[in-house]
């Protein structure tokens, strides 16, 4: 079925609209947060302010979609747009406003310049946006697992993907360790791994180094760390700097803590020079993950990527084949030169760092 068309005419938000906006949010999404999560996502981000949509209803705001920008790396700092929360009231909904919020953003994000958007939609809505909206899929997003412990809580999740790899999380958290080894032996006494408060400007010569090896490459400088981990309203998140031995930085590892009564950690974000930084990095994270009472650490990674390669040749164990999310680009300038690898997520540089929403999962 097509969606149907909305009459409504949507604005562009500000943030005097923030709190109606939160209220929103909390609403459609049965949490508690959106005053503190929402200022934070859409106004306070170092590669500037969101664009976001609403539709006015008699009661209040009906509907909101939101769109934030992300810094490429490199000289010519493009701006590009990531899709973020798109929230409908109940009694709303079936009405055509989100096809009509995306048009109204879209067109926006193309008037502030942007060439391209990409989003990660939920294999419900992502039709839509393909079918409708002038969206193109182009890639997919898949979680992996890594087996700290052999307990009820890998079990648990393991058992999400089928009984046999339940049954086999013994084996699995053998693997794990075996993994964890080898990682280990890899940075011996080449590198150090301290916990860090926030990053400093060293951060950014070891981002820019990274960016040189990847045509698209969201910008990590340390404000841009600062504000996505250290400043995130959460406060689940914990980092982790990795030096050589004369003191010079060549990686980190953030990684966000189970909540409570959760068994998985994720391991959110690794940047390291070589693979000596990486392992420093990874072992890190995952040991602060097992201390922190996580039984298994997750990540996402773009399927056919680096990153991708990175966790299964670390002992990451994949989901199963139809547990994936689509990647969507919409393409607001067909002439820019960034449109060709905007299609090819496969080559991005992407962990769950650069994903819109603050907390994974």
């Amino acid at each position: 079925m097509t969606q149907p068309e909305s009459t409504a005419t949507p604005r562009t938000a500000s943030p005097a609209d923030r709190d109606a906006q939160a209220a929103l949010f909390d609403s459609c999404f049965e949490r508690q947060d959106g005053a503190a999560v929402l200022p934070w996502r859409y106004d306070q981000g170092p590669h500037g302010a969101a664009i976001t949509t609403v539709v006015d209803g008699a009661a209040g705001l009906t509907a909101s979609y939101a769109c934030g920008p992300r810094r490429l790396a490199g000289d010519e700092g493009v701006l590009v747009g990531e899709t973020g929360d798109v929230m409908t009231a109940p009694e709303a909904r079936g009405g055509g406003l989100f096809s009509a919020l995306d048009r109204a953003t879209m067109e926006a994000a193309r008037e502030a310049g942007w060439p391209v958007v990409f989003g990660l939609p939920n294999r419900a809505s992502a039709h839509i946006f393909v079918r409708d909206l002038g969206w193109e899929e182009v890639g997919q997003l898949r979680p992996w697992t890594f087996v700290l412990v052999s307990d009820a809580g890998a079990r648990t999740e393991r058992l999400k993907v089928s009984r046999l790899a339940a049954a086999t999380v013994p084996w699995a958290a053998w693997r794990g360790t075996m993994a964890r080894g080898r990682l280990r032996k890899r940075f011996f006494a080449r590198c150090n791994v301290v916990p860090i408060a926030r990053f400093k400007p060293e951060a950014d010569a070891v981002a820019e180094a990274v960016a040189a090896r990847h045509p698209w490459f969201i910008q990590r400088d340390h404000e841009y760390m600062n504000w996505r981990f250290v400043d995130a309203p959460s406060g689940r998140f914990r980092c982790h700097g990795v030096y050589q031995p004369d003191g010079t930085m060549c990686g980190w590892c953030v990684v966000q803590l189970p909540e409570r009564g959760e068994t998985a950690g994720y391991v959110a974000d690794i940047v390291a020079v070589d693979d000596v930084a990486f392992a420093a990095a990874l072992e890190a994270g995952l040991g602060h993950l097992r201390k922190a009472g996580a039984s298994v650490a997750r990540a996402h990674a773009v399927v056919g990527s680096g990153w991708e390669r990175e966790l299964k040749g670390s002992g990451f164990r994949p989901s199963k084949a139809d547990d994936v999310r689509p990647i969507i680009v919409r393409v607001l300038d067909e002439a820019h030169p960034k449109i060709s690898i905007a299609r090819q997520p496969a080559q991005w540089f992407w962990t769950d760092a650069d994903r819109d929403a603050e907390l994974i999962g």
